[in-house]
């Protein structure tokens, strides 16, 4: 099962989006700035009307304000629904004769109309030089005002900036709220980002985690204690306070953890070590505290750190000493596990694949002081894990799922899942409606193997070379005692290789003989052993042979004690150093002298393992000759066809 498992989450509605009331506030002042509602409400006329009714002396008062004309009529005036003057307001005299005679003809077309005793109109962009002397004739008082675009125009300008800065303001501030997650933002954000799974939550239990018996046998007096802790903590127990789970990725470290949570009933508090850092000083320590404040109220629980080892390293290692935040909230988690503030009902899980790297303060007693190691899984465990991928999945009666685990040594529990889902993947693009042993080892294939790679062609001396060299280190699977058996070879590019020869062994292997290691250093050089007898030349196809050759030779020296001129010491190095620095301030062990002697003696372990695949590969020249043959024409064998092809060429006893 996935350490990601959809349905141990509840469902949660999505959260509504924010308002933009910055942005209807602005609106609503724009329109009160343009309609200006606020203002008294009065009829606009035509300035040829105004002009009219200034004539007949019918104009009493006028507000001049710019363009804008605004006053009240002497007499009301009724007006045609186009804005003439009708018959009540002598529309006969037009501006000038023509002009009037057509106004009076259009406002007796139409007697009907509103009357109004007050208007507005507008003076002509071009101005009427003759306006204020006919007020100045018709007695018309005038009252002139500057002109002005409403009463709020000036309010709103000057608001406008600060407008501006509160919508950028409001902007960033939602940016900074999605940024931090649920519940997070500017002002939260140094509460825990850790994620809640409530009891009703969690429904991982341990028949969901395959192929970890022996740490789920650990974990029984913990579940025991989260069940009851008040049982635990009257007869003056303590259950470890700190749980670290250890192992390779994709073994299960965070399934298991909430497994636990699921078998015992508690709330789960999940969280990963990069949680906790931030660009703000002090960040990650407040979310510790927050953390833990929030597992103490729903004690008894648990809280699980996946990747501690983002958190936990050796503070001030290497030569440029620590880093500041990281440090401090290593301290704040050091206190809040073992400090003056018990916390006897909170379990602390984390899980890491680098405890190497791990602080001291860490892993001693009162901390993490239990440590459960989850390997990889044996043939067992692997077939437990896939009979539980496969319930969901409507395998055909050809699918044999032990054959598979016996197959797939090395994978871990996702890589597993991996196969099956990329099984139901290849059947689905075939229009399959079940998945068969041909879907599952085309997947397993490409898991282990690599993904076929589209569009390569090689010529028939290219093809003749791959051959040989894969066909190099099957015949040798095959006849070496100690070697692993051949389970395929194949010369179909794949991955970053061009052909590729898998052995399989027949049990789990925990120790390793010399016999076992010199036969396998042996195959890794049959490849360019078989070019050279054959085809009498050497390809960079031996490249990764060669790696991994000498990375056995090395370990065979320097760890393993095999060499009889250095004897049974060891000379091995840390390797793969994490802290800039420590591999330079690291005390040498070994002289000069001591080094060269075990470059001579890998080189000579090496040396001897080429001569002895050259002079088996010519032992068994022809059926060398006959797998490289086979290979041009198939591209794939099985180990049972080569095993068969070395037999029925086997030389005389």
């Amino acid at each position: 099962m996935s350490q990601d498992d959809p349905r141990s989450r509840a469902p949660r509605s999505p959260s509504p989006r924010p308002g933009r009331w910055w942005f209807y506030l602005f609106l609503v002042a724009l329109v009160v700035l343009l309609v200006d509602p606020f203002g008294r409400q009065v009829d606009e006329v035509p300035y040829s009307t105004f002009r009219q009714q200034l004539r007949d002396g019918n104009v009493g008062a006028v507000t001049w304000r710019g363009q804008r004309l605004e006053g009240t009529f002497t007499d009301p005036v009724t007006l045609s629904p186009d804005g003439r003057a009708g018959p009540a307001g002598s529309a006969a005299d037009g501006l000038e004769g023509e002009e009037g005679s057509a106004g009076a003809q259009d406002g007796a077309a139409d007697a009907e109309g509103r009357t109004v005793d007050a208007f507005l109109t507008y003076v002509p962009a071009g101005g009427d030089p003759e306006l204020l002397r006919l007020m100045n004739e018709h007695d018309v008082r005038v009252d002139t005002q500057p002109a002005r675009d409403g009463f709020l125009a000036p309010l709103l300008i000057g608001l406008l900036p600060l407008l501006l800065l509160l919508g950028i303001g409001a902007w960033f501030l939602r940016r900074m709220q999605a940024q931090g997650g649920p519940g997070g933002g500017m002002f939260q954000v140094g509460q825990s980002q850790a994620k809640l799974y409530d009891t009703e939550d969690v429904d991982v239990t341990f028949d969901e985690v395959a192929g970890t018996e022996g740490a789920k046998d650990e974990l029984q007096d913990t579940i025991s204690f989260l069940r009851d802790p008040d049982h635990f903590l009257g007869l003056g127990g303590r259950t470890p306070s700190g749980l670290l789970l250890l192992g390779p990725p994709g073994t299960g470290k965070t399934m298991l953890a909430r497994a636990v949570a699921g078998e015992a009933g508690v709330p789960f508090f999940s969280t990963s070590g990069s949680d906790f850092m931030e660009m703000f000083v002090g960040v990650g320590a407040s979310r510790v505290r927050d953390m833990f404040r929030d597992a103490k109220e729903r004690a008894p629980a648990i809280i699980f750190i996946d990747e501690l080892d983002s958190i936990g390293r050796q503070r001030g290692a290497g030569l440029g000493g620590g880093h500041d935040e990281r440090e401090q909230t290593l301290n704040q988690l050091l206190k809040e596990m073992d400090g003056f503030e018990p916390h006897e009902k909170v379990v602390v899980m984390a899980a890491t694949n680098r405890p190497d790297v791990l602080d001291p303060a860490l892993l001693r007693p009162g901390r993490f002081d239990r440590r459960i190691t989850i390997d990889l899984p044996n043939k067992e465990a692997r077939l437990a894990i896939l009979r539980i991928h496969a319930r969901d999945k409507p395998l055909e009666d050809d699918v044999d799922l032990e054959a598979l685990a016996r197959g797939t040594p090395g994978l871990a529990g996702a890589d597993l899942e991996n196969v099956l889902n990329e099984a139901a993947l290849e059947a689905a693009r075939q229009g399959k409606d079940t998945i068969g042993a041909a879907d599952v080892a085309a997947a397993r294939d490409k898991v282990l193997l690599g993904r076929q790679r589209e569009g390569v062609t090689f010529t028939d001396e290219e093809r003749a070379l791959i051959a040989y060299h894969e066909a190099g280190h099957a015949v040798l699977a095959a006849t070496l005692p100690h070697a692993e058996p051949v389970e395929k070879v194949s010369i179909v590019p794949r991955g970053q290789s061009m052909g590729v020869t898998q052995q399989l062994p027949q049990r789990e292997k925990y120790v390793y003989e010399r016999s076992y290691l010199i036969d396998r250093l042996a195959v890794v050089m049959g490849g360019r052993a078989a070019e050279t007898l054959a085809l009498e030349t050497e390809t960079s196809g031996a490249a990764a042979d060669f790696q991994d050759a000498t990375r056995l030779a090395r370990r065979m020296v320097r760890e393993f004690g095999m060499s009889e001129r250095l004897g049974p010491v060891s000379f091995k190095r840390q390797e793969g150093q994490v802290f800039l620095g420590e591999e330079l301030a690291a005390r040498r062990d070994t002289s000069e002298r001591t080094e060269r002697e075990i470059d001579e003696e890998i080189h000579r372990l090496l040396s001897e393992a080429m001569d002895r695949a050259r002079t088996t590969l010519e032992a068994h020249r022809a059926a060398l000759d006959q797998v490289a043959e086979a290979l041009q024409q198939e591209e794939e064998l099985d180990g049972a066809r080569v095993r068969a092809i070395v037999s029925e060429h086997a030389p005389p006893a």
